[in-house]
């Protein structure tokens, strides 16, 4: 009997924890300001134009013309 007790309160106690983890993280996302909004838009802008432009000049920059291939056989 002693060592189901102490089973059943091992288990609750990890499981409680990684609910309190889980919650605290939460909480650490939800407080952005308005300032960390447009930092993370530019960077997400950033980034996309970064991968635009390297598409761009892998494409462009290939004289053999398998970029053509590529792009016509991807899932994309």
């Amino acid at each position: 009997m002693v060592y189901l007790l102490l089973a059943v309160t091992a288990v609750v106690s990890i499981g409680v924890a990684a609910v309190v983890v889980l919650v605290r993280r939460q909480r650490r996302r939800m407080g952005f300001s308005s300032e960390a909004r447009r930092i993370e838009a530019a960077a997400t802008a950033g980034i996309r134009d970064a991968r635009r432009q390297a598409h761009a000049q892998q494409y462009f920059n290939d004289a053999g013309g398998l970029s053509a291939v590529r792009d016509r056989d991807s899932a994309c």
